[in-house]
């Protein structure tokens, strides 16, 4: 008899925690599960990517979040003999309280969705969380890293002479750093550009006065500064000599610092929530005091120096963070999470 995996989304649109979503799928589709992918009607593009994907779907009349986690709690009252992988806490409190579950948890839940986590975890079979930094404020958690497909750039990575690139991939908001990102910069080439700005990303999920704090950050380095727009970790990665993930606001992991490592692309990363976890921990070089742009340029005059000089310190660090990112956070090592957690619970 074929084992089955149920998997509802936490969103129905595209985000971290769907990314994610789909790479335990296709683990668990890889391991001989047969894999359906539950989600609302509305918004789409999740349910659509599954479709795309290949696997079967469940798709839950709903507008609105409250009316996904009613007809979730609807559906589930009617197959309570599966097990349910909630990926996020959306899925996990609409079918809080009942057993046969796996609560995924994706961020450190905060504020109001903090005083859920209870419920939504109440009679599952496991919590699982993304890093040792949500799990120390999630008691009997489990840590389940997160992985990501390996990025492919040149090896060579030798800068010579010309403008060191320095890159930044994400959502263009104030939490993750930006600002502070274009106050360093500015201070890099207060005497003359000699450092060039390469920026992924938009503004996504900001409100209008958070769009204007960005713009205005931006406008700063427009000289010396090339915008992409939304754009994929290997044109970026092509594109750059470093990458600095600035964020303010503390991090659950850090997909894009693993997707760097894949590369060998050196990083320096802000001390905010698990970042530096992700890099091996505090003793890594580059980890700098969050919204702090002075420690921030410095850190970046630093790494450069390294990369001009091409010193076998960063060599040998960059070798170690690739093979690190092939032990840890590689869609290998993540298939064989999946399979350690399903031989526990699907028999």
């Amino acid at each position: 008899m074929e084992k089955e995996l149920y998997i509802a989304t936490n969103n129905g649109d595209m985000g971290g925690g769907e990314v994610m979503l789909l790479n335990i799928a296709r683990a668990a589709r890889s391991l001989g599960y047969k894999v359906t992918i539950v989600g609302p009607s509305e918004p789409k593009q999740l349910v659509e990517a599954a479709a795309d994907e290949g696997f079967a779907r469940v798709v839950l009349p709903a507008k609105n979040r409250v009316q996904y986690m009613a007809a979730l709690r609807s559906w589930h009252a009617r197959h309570k003999d599966v097990l349910l992988w909630c990926n996020g806490l959306v899925p996990a409190t609409a079918t809080g309280g009942r057993k046969n579950r796996i609560v995924h948890l994706h961020q450190l839940p905060t504020g109001v969705n903090a005083k859920l986590v209870p419920f939504a975890r109440h009679k599952a079979s496991v919590t699982l969380v993304p890093s040792r930094y949500v799990a120390r404020a999630c008691p009997g958690s489990e840590l389940f890293a997160n992985w990501v497909s390996g990025v492919s750039t040149e090896l060579d990575h030798r800068v010579g002479e010309r403008r060191l690139r320095v890159g930044y991939l994400g959502r263009l908001t104030p939490s993750k750093g930006i600002a502070t990102l274009c106050q360093a910069m500015s201070s890099l080439n207060s005497n003359g550009i000699k450092y060039d700005l390469v920026i992924g990303g938009e503004p996504v999920f900001a409100s209008d006065e958070e769009r204007a704090e960005v713009e205005d950050a931006l406008a700063r380095v427009a000289t010396f500064s090339t915008r992409l727009g939304w754009t994929t970790p290997d044109r970026l990665f092509g594109d750059i000599d470093m990458l600095v993930v600035p964020s303010i606001a503390p991090e659950s992991f850090g997909l894009v610092v693993a997707e760097a490592m894949s590369a060998r692309v050196p990083v320096i990363v802000s001390d905010a929530g698990a970042l530096s976890e992700v890099l091996g921990g505090t003793s890594y070089p580059y980890v700098v005091p969050a919204d702090q742009p002075v420690a921030l340029a410095q850190a970046i005059k630093s790494l450069g120096t390294e990369l001009r000089e091409d010193t076998e310190a960063l060599a040998e660090r960059t070798s170690e963070l690739f093979w690190r990112w092939q032990e840890n956070y590689s869609p290998e090592a993540g298939k064989v999470r999946v399979g350690e957690i399903l031989e526990r619970f699907i028999r």
